[in-house]
């Protein structure tokens, strides 16, 4: 009870100090607001006690549409804690406590899933993200998992990609990369397919008792996967590069969660961060305490 009192403070502290620096960066355009939320969502996994192994690199090149599975509320501050992003979510997280004016504040773009015929628009939207030199990140399963799966991706939204085409005057293509997410241990030992949803955040649970039981424990390894970028062009068949990137997500998902445990960080590396070359990647070979689905 005490860690978790002590790690709800900080963070409130930190989130009060600096929602009038981001609101301000956002109001004038300022280059902060890109980095405010990397250096936030840098220490709210920390506080957490959340370790990131990271395996291959994200495409420095823009425009850039980055496609994920989605597991639970902490991919956002993973992967905001490698990457300037901007995201693709549900309406109603707008409207949420706290989470909303957060997700706002990250010039979030909201999807209205009952309102299919504003897709355009909402690609659009998208669109001027990309052409602004913003990677776009979204969630291909459109909502999330168990995290012993991927689901399959549903193809609307990336549509945005040929709409960045038109918005950008001198694009002749976007990229769109495949990450990977996967919750591998936790508190040092392997999280087998029945103990993921101790982390996955899905199905209707309330968030608030899942917050809090993340705030006790504490002690969570995630494997992140940069996969091999995609050129998006007018000739691209969306559906045919949707199929691709579920198939590469759901391919290298495997892989991390079937890994074995990382060794340990040299006292050179980061506490919260371990990185892996590309080169090293294909090394990971099956561990024999942890099966995935």
């Amino acid at each position: 009870m005490l860690r978790t009192v002590l790690v709800l403070t900080t963070v409130a502290i930190i989130t009060l100090a600096l929602i009038p620096l981001q609101w301000l960066s956002v109001r004038l355009k300022l280059p902060w607001r890109r980095s405010i939320p990397v250096f936030y969502h840098g220490l709210v996994h920390s506080l957490l006690g959340v370790r990131i192994r990271v395996v291959g690199n994200r495409l420095r090149e823009h425009p850039l549409l980055i496609v994920s599975n989605h597991i639970s509320w902490l991919d956002i501050s993973v992967i905001t804690a490698l990457a300037p992003v901007v995201f693709v979510a549900k309406r109603e997280i707008a409207s949420w406590p706290l989470f909303g004016l957060l997700a706002k504040l990250q010039r979030s773009v909201f999807v209205d899933r009952t309102r299919r015929h504003k897709t355009q628009q909402v690609n659009a939207e998208i669109a001027q993200r990309l052409a602004e030199g913003d990677p776009v990140v979204l969630f291909g399963e459109g909502t999330s998992s168990d995290g012993n799966r991927v689901l399959p991706f549903r193809t609307a939204l990336i549509g945005a990609a040929r709409d960045a085409l038109a918005e950008a005057e001198h694009a002749q293509r976007v990229w769109i990369q495949p990450l990977s997410i996967a919750y591998t241990r936790l508190l040092g030992l392997p999280l087998g397919r029945q103990h993921r949803p101790l982390v996955a955040w899905y199905g209707g649970a309330p968030l608030w008792p899942h917050l809090l039981g993340i705030t006790q424990r504490g002690g969570i390894d995630v494997v992140v996967t940069w996969g091999e970028p995609v050129a998006f062009d007018e000739a691209s068949d969306r559906k045919a590069i949707a199929k691709s990137l579920e198939t590469t997500i759901r391919r290298i998902t495997t892989q991390a969660l079937r890994a074995a445990p990382p060794a340990r960080l040299s006292s050179s590396a980061s506490p919260a961060f371990a990185h892996v070359s590309p080169g090293k990647s294909a090394n990971l070979q099956p561990g024999p305490s942890e099966t995935a689905r």
